[in-house]
């Protein structure tokens, strides 16, 4: 997989650094031991906070200026990491961005609507439009491309969460980043688990770690869709994505793709106190923040799966920080904080 044929333009801080979280090995042991627990942080990717769009977008932003473009245009939740990430890189090229924010929770206090990802979009120039839950959101940023166009403008349309077959090659590079620095580690990983939601970042690590033959799982932890639907998404979009790749019909298989969708809770972007527990533990044990909506769900569910019993003592679990802590002042009643102490 010679991923320097496809046009990149570097805009992460990569590699990003691979730790073990021994603290949070420690509190989550049984009487017999448990896994290890190591974290790969995308959250340090660098721009405007990192996180894991930045990796899709260093191959679609290349896209988009080979097909000339003057202006972007992406579609995400109110709090979306996406969306972030799009205008910061948008604003780093010399680009224009309209983000299309869609309503999927309902919340109107200022700081969810206003606040954390909805700020840092505004701050990086970007133009924000709201629009209701449920609405048909490419369809949406067809027609506003459509108007664009009628202006003299050049608009490249980014699906949300960039998961596309070219977005996703960011998480082919991943996947061969991670290999590679396992193996100057002497590292085996037994297995990789993240959150999942537009697929992206699934399909693209499933078809890096097939295409590789690193015989590594990975398990997706749902933060929206039903798992027969997040597994379909995400099949479809890594099997597109190995044919982008050139890698032989038949290479991706549905047994490579596996999601537990127990711990989205009411919906997307709904705060779960499995969530909420997880995002303070990690913070606590090993002074890492996680995000509300995508990884302190993956979160919560892989601490539930180690409690469970679900992997082998002495088994090596990465766990991939998708970034997108700033969102959690988007959020701050979730977490029921102490007040402070006294003098």
């Amino acid at each position: 997989m010679n991923l320097a044929r496809f046009p990149r333009i570097r805009l992460g801080h990569m590699p990003t650094p691979l730790e073990p979280m021994e603290n949070l090995s420690r509190a989550l042991a049984g009487p017999d031991g448990g896994p290890n627990l190591w974290v790969k942080r995308d959250d340090c990717t660098g721009l405007s906070t990192g996180g894991n769009k930045t990796r899709k977008l260093e191959f679609l932003m290349a896209d988009a200026r080979n097909q000339g473009a003057d202006l972007v245009i992406t579609q995400g939740a109110t709090q979306s990491n996406h969306a972030r990430q799009t205008a910061a890189a948008a604003a780093k090229l010399g680009l224009d961005c309209h983000l299309l924010l869609e309503d999927r929770t309902g919340y109107t206090d200022a700081a969810y609507t206003q606040s954390a990802n909805v700020m840092m979009d505004k701050l990086h120039g970007a133009k924000v439009s709201r629009r209701p839950g449920g609405a048909d959101m490419q369809a949406e940023m067809e027609a506003l491309a459509d108007k664009y166009r009628a202006e003299g403008r050049r608009p490249y349309v980014i699906p949300g969460g960039g998961s596309t077959a070219i977005g996703a090659l960011g998480y082919v590079n991943a996947a061969q980043e991670l290999v590679t620095q396992a193996s100057d580690m002497g590292l085996r990983i037994d297995h990789v688990v993240h959150a999942t939601g537009s697929a992206g970042t699934q399909a693209g690590l499933v078809a890096g770690l097939v295409g590789l033959n690193s015989g590594i799982p990975v398990l997706g932890i749902g933060v929206r869709a039903p798992r027969e639907k997040q597994e379909a998404s995400v099949l479809a979009l890594a099997q597109r994505t190995a044919d982008h790749l050139g890698l032989p019909p038949g290479t991706i298989r549905a047994e490579h793709v596996r999601a537990n969708c127990d711990y989205v809770g009411q919906g997307y972007g709904i705060p779960t106190q499995g969530m909420a527990d997880a995002v303070k533990l990690v913070a606590e044990k090993e002074g890492i923040l996680l995000d509300p909506v995508y990884s302190g769900k993956g979160m919560a569910g892989l601490i539930d799966l180690v409690r469970r019993g679900h992997f082998k003592p002495g088994e090596n679990v990465v766990f991939i920080h998708t970034g997108g802590a700033v969102g959690l002042f988007g959020y701050p009643q979730a977490f029921d904080l102490p007040a402070d102490a006294a003098a």
